[in-house]
């Protein structure tokens, strides 16, 4: 898995603020419907923070929590976030710093294909959430597919899929993979 410098963090920030709000909007309106009144959210690989931005404003009732391998990334989620309340950590999605059970819902955007073990992360994921919890993974859609799928199904079972476009996009390029603990 990768992370990213101070720069590579900076330039990431201002690519997502003018290329994937249409994602994040997406998704937050996905998590509308999936998301209970006071559900604690975690976002895997969550960057600059953006998507736990529009999450918080359109649902402040949500507990929000975000984890990226980059302390740097971290550092600007945290001024993105500025005024709503999120835990920001640094840490990997193969250890988790949740106890068992906690999380309603798991989400992450873009940042699967990074995972080295998949088997691994998908095993802390089931262990970090909630019997009937949901994990929504939106990546894209031609990135080692085969063993997403492979890795999801091997712990959650059954795995949703559903092709993504985006407005800019003449053609779907991520896919939501959703599966229930």
């Amino acid at each position: 898995m990768t992370t990213f410098g101070s720069a590579q963090s900076a330039g990431y920030d201002r690519r997502a603020t003018r290329l994937l709000g249409s994602l994040y909007r997406r998704i937050a309106a996905d998590i509308d419907t999936a998301a209970t009144q006071g559900a604690t959210v975690l976002d895997i690989g969550t960057g600059p923070g953006k998507l736990l931005s529009t999450l918080a404003t359109r649902r402040p009732d949500l507990g929000l929590h975000g984890i990226d391998l980059s302390p740097h990334m971290i550092e600007i989620a945290h001024r993105n976030l500025d005024g709503h309340p999120a835990e920001l950590t640094v840490a990997d999605v193969s250890d988790l710093p949740h106890p068992d059970a906690t999380i309603d819902l798991a989400l992450s955007s873009l940042s699967m294909h990074e995972w080295p073990d998949l088997a691994a992360a998908t095993r802390e994921l089931l262990r970090i959430l909630r019997p009937g919890g949901t994990l929504a993974i939106y990546d894209f859609r031609f990135a080692r597919t085969a063993a997403i799928q492979q890795a999801l199904r091997t712990y959650f079972g059954t795995v949703d899929t559903e092709n993504v476009r985006l407005p800019w996009h003449p053609v779907a390029v991520i896919t939501r993979y959703r599966a229930t603990a």
